[in-house]
């Protein structure tokens, strides 16, 4: 008898994996015997939590040090998604917000904004799919937001920008599905990674019940991928907030809305 080969180790891409959602990805994966790439602009923390998941897990975790809202950044990263040893899964995860309003942020901020929530997405989704559908199976996974089901934040270009991503998603998620290759739109709420404190952004008139933790949304997203869903939305309760969103009368939702950052206020005041 001859021994049965070893089944090639998968391996996952990760964008903005040095914090929050990001990260927490990494660690799942880490821990389900996936073989990964980090990708983030913080090469350090990169280095960091790379050597530690290889001490924990004794997995392959390379690292590459990016910016997406860059042409070279993701020149960078592209580059790795059409090379060997082939990417199974892409997590699409890095993004920004500003805490200003539209008329009052600057243009190349709303821009960088574009690049990297859109623009990025497109460009590594694209440059993914074709080994996976030549392969004829792998899966891309773009973080979304429920804000971009609804205005929830007027004044701000976020919730358009993840509109995109949702939309994107599951329009190609349908089109590659016949070749075996699944993607998929996770559309979270609120959730605790630190990424609102780093954008300057105020969250304290969000309810405490409202917050998610990113190892819940991981786990959920990993098992409606595996249902091959096109859209998941984490938690029952945002769920709900998703349908309040696509339904309810717009003049409704623009009273209730708590997320400030978009909003203008007097100069001054």
């Amino acid at each position: 008898m001859t021994d049965a080969p070893t089944p090639a180790p998968r391996r996952a891409l990760i964008t903005g994996a040095s914090l929050g959602i990001g990260e927490a990805f990494a660690r799942r994966l880490a821990a389900d015997g996936w073989d990964l790439v980090l990708v983030a602009r913080d090469a350090g923390r990169l280095d960091g939590l790379a050597a530690e998941l290889t001490g924990r897990h004794g997995h392959r975790v390379e690292t590459l040090a990016a910016d997406l809202s860059t042409d070279d950044g993701c020149a960078v990263v592209e580059g790795r998604l059409t090379a060997e040893p082939p990417v199974d899964l892409l997590v699409n995860n890095a993004g920004t917000s500003l805490s200003s309003p539209f008329v009052r942020s600057a243009v190349a901020d709303e821009a960088r904004l574009v690049r990297l929530n859109v623009l990025a997405v497109l460009r590594l989704t694209h440059a993914a799919l074709g080994p996976m559908t030549e392969r004829g199976h792998g899966a891309v996974i773009n973080v979304s937001s429920v804000a971009g089901f609804g205005v929830p934040m007027p004044g701000s270009t976020y919730s358009a920008s993840k509109a995109w991503v949702t939309n994107f998603s599951e329009s190609i998620g349908q089109s590659v599905a016949p070749l075996g290759v699944r993607v998929m739109a996770l559309c979270p709420g609120y959730t605790r990674t630190g990424y609102h404190e780093r954008a300057g952004i105020d969250m304290s008139r969000t309810p405490a019940w409202m917050w998610l933790r990113a190892e819940d949304v991981v786990d959920e997203g990993l098992r409606d991928l595996r249902k091959g869903k096109l859209v998941s939305v984490p938690s029952w309760k945002y769920k709900l907030a998703v349908a309040g969103l696509r339904h309810a009368p717009r003049r409704l939702l623009r009273g209730v809305s708590r997320d400030t950052r978009g909003r203008v206020g007097r100069p001054g005041g």
